[in-house]
């Protein structure tokens, strides 16, 4: 059974000094997980949410649903020229993602400070 998706939004600074929003997931990330995906991100103001990271951290499955919602997100990043990195992946998701091509969109990283220090 899937387990409800919860996302929260963290503010934090990369090494540089620059404002860095955290979306971090939580549970499974599916076709029932577009708001708090995509409505966690597009709630936050583009003209100062330059650098953005996704903290898969906590989610324990995603599905090609899930994907696109994620691909969906980068696309619209890409667009508002910020900059995305992602952490936090199982080893399996990593493959999976880079198959995708979601790397031609975010960098992707095992931990949060690795994540921060390519910004």
């Amino acid at each position: 059974m899937q387990s409800e998706t919860k996302s929260h939004v963290d503010q934090i600074t990369s090494p540089a000094g620059h404002p860095v929003t955290v979306l971090r997931f939580e549970g499974d990330i599916a076709s029932t997980s577009r708001d708090a995906v995509l409505g966690a991100y597009q709630a936050q103001p583009k003209t100062t949410a330059k650098l953005i990271l996704l903290d898969f951290s906590k989610v324990d499955y995603i599905n090609s649903s899930g994907i696109a919602l994620v691909i969906q997100l980068l696309i619209e990043a890409s667009n508002s020229d910020q900059k995305v990195s992602a952490f936090g992946l199982s080893a399996h998701f990593t493959k999976v993602f880079t198959m995708v091509g979601i790397t031609k969109y975010a960098g992707l990283f095992p931990t949060q400070a690795e994540a921060l220090a390519a910004l």
